[in-house]
């Protein structure tokens, strides 16, 4: 089956080099983006403002291919693809919670962002944890659990372009 998206924007941040960048929003704290909404999605931001977080999904456009099993930044072990936040996966689909700074217009400023400047914007969902404390009776993290912390302070390299 055939899949077709369509941005609805643009992802603007400090990031013009994949290396070196903060590897998740937590290693990002303090960094400023803005996400340029096109005119005729605008209406959709409608009502926005009254959330302080909102979950990101863009397209992860600078990397190439995907690999089925990854050796992620936080760890030493490969891994399969979906047991980690690799960007190397098949549909290259990113995802972030960020903070709503303001929205003006087109624009929604965001805090603590981790994404590549002039990133495809694919949808924008309000952050809402409690739905979900219901349904999650005992979490696990899996492989995370030893490394979670790493992910404030831990940079992109090139291993996944």
């Amino acid at each position: 089956m055939k899949i077709e998206l369509e941005s609805i924007g643009i992802i603007h941040t400090e990031f013009t080099e994949i290396e070196g960048m903060p590897i998740q929003p937590t290693g990002a704290k303090g960094v400023k983006g803005k996400l340029v909404i096109k005119d005729k999605y605008v209406d959709g931001l409608k009502d926005l403002d009254e959330f302080s977080h909102i979950n990101i999904l863009y397209l992860l456009h600078k990397v190439d291919g995907y690999l089925l099993e990854v050796k992620p930044f936080m760890d030493i072990n490969t891994h399969g693809v979906f047991a980690t936040r690799s960007p190397k996966r098949p549909n290259r689909i990113g995802s972030s919670v960020v903070q709503i700074d303001k929205i003006e217009g087109n624009t929604v400023y965001v805090s603590n962002i981790d994404v590549l400047n002039k990133t495809p914007l694919l949808d924008i969902k309000p952050y809402v944890p409690q739905l979900y404390e219901d349904t999650i009776e005992e979490l696990k993290i899996g492989w995370f659990e030893k490394n979670h912390q790493k992910a404030k302070s831990q940079k992109s390299d090139n291993r996944f372009k």
